[in-house]
């Protein structure tokens, strides 16, 4: 049985589940298999064939693999009818369940049911007879330090009384200028503390929150943006232009369905530049809104919702208000605004430390990208993306910029750029948007441009044309230091996307080749593929570059080099022109980088299988431990890569363009949003090590 902790409150209201969400990221960072229990769920959710929200939520992470049953301990109702029996079965089920998992998150109740003082006694009950320690979470919406301190102590005592251990306290919802003054309170109190501050996103509701509590269905617009928060309400009973003046970022429209013209002019208003980006517009009364007027609104194109009820004004407003958002599986903006607050005011290492939760030796596919986020976070960096107007590069800006990877800037019309953001219900606020067309900084990077090639008969007018091609200009704006790096070809050919950096960034000292490698991630370890992307047939010194620059590549990720240089024979036992350029290019690195740890000509199998290896190559200190393989040519690493792929259900981060001067990635043309979202942590990660780093060893 692994580690375990219990994320447990005295009321409701306090955010536990962003804090649960929290401890959930960080266990999936440090262990293989994590697994989520709920002691108690509401009974409505069991009766009515419902599920927990909190739960659903939680067993939605990627870390998590097991089914939403095996997750229920009981019942209220349980409870009520004979609570040493539901202690019983909770202990039961909670063992079948950690007896499978390398650490378990245990979430409380939500205090929907009986009166507070009884169930914090029964959660920390059940904490004790599980041998959880529990992580405390405090209320700290307009409550003092002094009050936060008065109800932690009653708190610490009570779980202490029913023989319970406390881990942690974290104060959710403080006022964020009194964050200190909150941990200084509750320092006292015999465990570490924390304090995250109040993010009015988490409890805003989304358009689809707000359709149950006024019987409302969806009209027209994009299914989609039903997740979208709501920021208030707008009741728009007045006169256009001072409906106008009144709208803001991400409010609901309350106007009746027989006033045409205020409906026409708020879904132009979203449309425009000029106005904020509302999230909802909501028809009452129960009027149909005329024909010609939904006509018009179709042909304008826009996938803002309209929702219809029949509701008069006044009643459809009292029940709107009312409505508080909850932290759903559905809400992914809520989700990444979730864990970048428990990143930036948990310190992560010291909670876990605390649970005793060991660090695994193996490295998952899931816990390799958190480390590139990680680590991208930690040392941010300005990406380009040139392909500003592209769907899925704009989803992955929003989480990328919600959860803080790295500074952005899309290329591309800003106009078009702001209507497909509207319309997919992101937010780019905190990108940069340039237009290669008729940005002024044009000038500068052609000028940059033609000193560099005007050998190559570059002339200023043709480098002013150059830099108008999205691929130019943000290569130009890597080299000039006005960002760090460049990811592109999601819509964009790998030539589109490599040529311009060939010729500006170039190579590194002393590197004769540009090439790639792909972290595949194994189901517990991460291996390093080069090269599958870039060289068709590269020469014995290209592909010792290739090798010497994939083990930089390793180290710069955290993986410890040992390099296989594949074959089809291993050692002397076979020979032959494709065999002798192996050898050669062994040799070559074991002149240049004689500290690196390679072995070559390699089989496959000799330098992934200890036991082929004892036969193959005793004594061998890469053979059977290889953790870098380099090809001898792109058909066998690529059908290799791809191969190992599908068949062993790896994940295969790239390519990872290296060997450049400065960080340019190129994307496959069917890469998904985390493609990119894991290719722009790469590029960040790539954009802060030194070029020393970057040339490998024994240079």
């Amino acid at each position: 049985m692994g580690s375990s902790v219990y994320v447990a409150s005295v009321e409701g209201s306090t955010g536990k589940s962003t804090v649960a969400l929290g401890v959930l990221q960080q266990l999936s960072r440090r262990v293989e298999r994590v697994s989520v229990f709920r002691p108690i769920v509401r009974p409505d959710a069991a009766m009515h064939g419902g599920r927990d929200y909190v739960l659903d939520l939680l067993i939605a992470h990627d870390a998590v693999d097991v089914e939403y049953d095996e997750c229920v301990g009981v019942t209220y109702d349980e409870v009520h009818a004979d609570p040493e029996s539901a202690m019983d079965l909770i202990v039961q089920r909670y063992r079948d369940l950690a007896d499978r998992a390398d650490a378990v998150l245990v979430v409380g109740s939500d205090y929907t049911d009986v009166g507070t003082p009884t169930e914090f006694s029964y959660n920390a009950k059940i904490a004790a007879n599980l041998g959880t320690p529990v992580l405390l979470v405090l209320n700290g919406f307009r409550r003092s330090s002094r009050d936060l301190r008065a109800i932690a102590d009653i708190a610490v005592g009570e779980l202490h009384a029913n023989h319970g251990s406390l881990a942690a306290l974290v104060a959710n919802r403080v006022a964020p200028d009194r964050l200190p003054d909150a941990v200084a309170a509750l320092a006292g109190a015999g465990a570490p503390a924390f304090a995250l501050p109040e993010e009015p996103l988490l409890s805003q509701p989304t358009v689809a929150d707000l359709m149950a509590p006024v019987d409302a269905g969806l009209l027209s617009g994009d299914p989609a943006l039903l997740s979208r928060e709501v920021t208030g309400l707008v009741v728009a009973g007045m006169t256009m232009p001072n409906v106008l003046d009144r709208l803001f970022d991400g409010a609901a429209v309350v106007t009746a369905a027989d006033r045409p013209e205020v409906v026409l002019g708020v879904v132009m208003a979203h449309a425009s530049l000029n106005f904020p980006q509302i999230s909802t517009v909501i028809l009452n009364g129960g009027f149909t809104l005329p024909p010609q007027i939904q006509r018009l609104i179709d042909g304008l194109g826009v996938t803002l919702p309209i929702l219809e009820t029949t509701l008069d004004t006044q009643s459809a407003s009292t029940a709107l208000t009312a409505v508080r958002g909850r932290l759903t599986k559905e809400s992914p903006r809520k989700i990444d605004a979730a864990l970048a607050l428990f990143d930036r005011h948990v310190d992560s290492g010291a909670l876990l430390d605390q649970l005793a939760v060991s660090r695994s030796s193996a490295v998952t596919p899931l816990m390799f990208e958190h480390q590139l986020i990680d680590e991208a976070v930690a040392h941010r960096k300005h990406i380009v993306l040139p392909e500003g107007d592209e769907e899925r590069i704009l989803r992955a800006a929003d989480v990328l910029l919600r959860r803080g990877v790295a500074d952005l800037t899309l290329l591309g019309n800003p106009v078009a750029i702001s209507a497909k953001a509207a319309s997919l219900g992101v937010d780019l606020a905190a990108a940069r948007v340039v237009d290669p067309e008729n940005d002024e900084l044009g000038d500068e990077l052609a000028a940059e441009l033609h000193r560099l090639r005007q050998h190559r008969g570059v002339d200023l007018d043709r480098a002013r044309e150059l830099v108008r091609d999205v691929s130019y200009f943000g290569t130009m704006m890597v080299q000039l230091g006005l960002a760090d790096g460049m990811v592109s070809g999601a819509v964009h050919t790998t030539a589109h996307t490599i040529r311009p950096a060939l010729e500006v960034v170039k190579t590194l000292p002393g590197v004769s080749v540009v090439s790639s490698v792909f972290f595949m991630c194994l189901q517990n370890q991460v291996l390093v593929y080069g090269d599958c992307a870039v060289n068709p047939d590269p020469t014995a010194e290209q592909l010792a570059d290739i090798a010497i620059s994939s083990a930089a590549t390793a180290v710069a990720f955290g993986v410890e080099p040992r390099v296989a240089m594949l074959s089809y024979s291993t050692g002397t036992s076979g020979s032959g022109t494709d065999v002798e350029k192996v050898s050669k290019a062994t040799a070559i690195i074991r002149e240049r980088a004689p500290e690196l740890p390679v072995e070559g000509p390699i089989q496959y199998d000799a330098a992934i299988d200890e036991a082929v290896a004892r036969t193959k190559l005793p004594g061998s200190t890469v053979a059977g431990r290889a953790t870098v393989f380099v090809f001898p040519d792109l058909n066998t690493g690529n059908n290799t890569y791809k191969a190992v792929q599908r068949s062993a259900n790896a994940v295969a981060v790239g390519p990872v363009l290296q060997g450049l001067r400065k960080p340019v990635n190129d994307l496959s043309r069917g890469a998904t949003v985390r493609d990119i979202i894991n290719t722009v942590a790469i590029t960040a990660v790539q954009a802060q090590a030194p070029t020393s780093v970057s040339e490998g060893s024994g240079r």
